[in-house]
């Protein structure tokens, strides 16, 4: 349990006192992407909006969205509101469905980031001293970089491990003995079956903590890890177009979702179709706007994300809820719609299956299908035929009970799923484009 005592002062001050720095920190934040950023301020004043008619945090509203389609037209750098010059480091996203989207930040940039990743290790239960083994990807991707900066900021022993060489992963953790693993959880799975095809109970470790994201997951993926390691598993949330992962992140003590530390990112939910912000409590689509960040500010930038904002626990700011999807992940198979998260969730009820799936859409006719390939766990690897025949049906049948779809479901074999080390791909489409 963490000493309230310990917290930073805006860990733990009133309502009253985050609306009021929210607010100020809002005013200079819009007017410095009007002032700076050509796009802003033609996208302000094409809605009839400006900087100055911002009076509370309600007014955010009448501002446009950003989309990642807009830092892609202005690719590489023209959405920096610094010059290139005062820009200390680029980082991007993979770019796999069109340009990379680019992100900048200056020194000072940088620095907030570094501290909000040893806000988020300490509330995930980190302290001064221990290991941390990072394996997240370094490079353009902000997982490594963002997770190394963290844990020296917090004082921490930092392993620049980086994904992939799971071999290696395997020998460091056993012979550095780190005390945290900041990983994407389906990477860690992978870790997980490389300790048991070595012969090594994957809680012969002195890993206590794994800090998880870069990915959703579920719940029962969470219990999944907890049990395989013996660790607390602590959801960390970002994405590269607001700072990197540290945006928000779990406290050990109550793990009920994400903490958003709302003094630099303000958060609002939308109606996905139609753009209306929706109260607390409300599932809809997550909205983030920066209130410090210098080279690259973002307005009301639509993450994609669908979740809903809780009321603040163990820390006086709001917590989100578990991603359930992303806007555009959705799969709408004969007009129901489908979630990966929620085939992942039915997955890891069964005793049998692994957590190494992944789902095919494809045309059936005139209409969409899918098919579930999947596979069972390690220690079911000599199943039969009939036992794999029963799994898969077993599962077939709670996705068309609980999803309302008909999908097939195909047992394959272990090692027959693509394993990640960065975020796994879990929809391939092969419908005709």
């Amino acid at each position: 349990m963490t000493d309230r005592n310990s917290l930073e002062p805006i860990e733990r001050a009133s309502r009253d006192e985050l609306v009021a720095l929210q607010t100020e920190r809002l005013k200079w934040s819009l007017r410095h992407a009007y002032d700076n950023v050509p796009h802003y301020r033609k996208k302000f004043d094409v809605a009839g909006v400006h900087p100055d008619d911002l009076k509370t945090l309600a007014d955010l509203a009448k501002f446009p969205f950003t989309t990642k389609q807009d830092l892609r037209d202005n690719y590489p750098f023209g959405m920096f509101a610094v010059p290139r010059e005062e820009v200390v480091r680029v980082h991007a996203s993979s770019g796999t469905t069109g340009k990379p989207t680019v992100v900048g930040y200056t020194q000072q940039d940088v620095d907030m980031w570094a501290t909000l990743m040893a806000r988020s290790i300490r509330a995930a239960g980190g302290r001064k001293g221990d290991i941390v083994h990072v394996a997240y990807g370094y490079g353009l991707f902000t997982g490594g970089l963002g997770a190394h900066y963290g844990a020296e900021k917090l004082g921490c022993t930092v392993i620049p491990m980086s994904g992939g060489q799971t071999e290696k992963q395997v020998q460091l953790i056993m012979d550095f003995q780190p005390d945290i693993i900041m990983v994407t959880p389906s990477y860690i799975l992978n870790i997980a079956d490389e300790f048991k095809r070595q012969g090594i109970d994957p809680r012969d470790t002195k890993l206590r903590i794994g800090i998880f994201g870069a990915e959703p997951w579920t719940d029962q993926m969470r219990k999944e890890i907890e049990t395989t390691f013996g660790i607390d598993a602590i959801d960390i949330y970002g994405l590269s177009e607001v700072i990197g992962p540290g945006v928000a992140n779990e406290c050990i003590e109550t793990k009920d979702g994400p903490v958003i530390w709302e003094d630099h990112f303000y958060p609002e939910i939308i109606d996905p179709s139609t753009g209306e912000v929706l109260p607390d409590g409300e599932h809809g689509e997550l909205v983030f706007t920066s209130l410090t960040k210098q080279a690259l500010p973002v307005v009301r930038y639509r993450t994609r994300d669908l979740t809903r904002l809780l009321p603040p626990t163990a820390r006086s700011m709001r917590r989100m809820g578990k991603i359930t999807g992303r806007s555009d992940d959705m799969l709408i198979i004969r007009g129901v719609n489908v979630f990966p998260s929620q085939i992942e969730e039915l997955i890891l009820k069964r005793d049998k299956l692994s957590p190494h799936y992944v789902i095919e859409v494809y045309r059936d006719g005139h209409l969409d299908a899918i098919t579930v390939n999947v596979e069972m766990k390690p220690e079911f690897q000599y199943a039969t035929a009939v036992e794999k025949e029963f799994a898969a049906s077993d599962l077939q049948h709670h996705i068309k009970s609980y999803i309302g779809i008909s999908a097939k479901v195909r047992v394959v074999e272990i090692g027959g799923i693509e394993r990640s080390i960065g975020k796994a791909r879990r929809v391939i489409d092969k419908r005709p484009k």
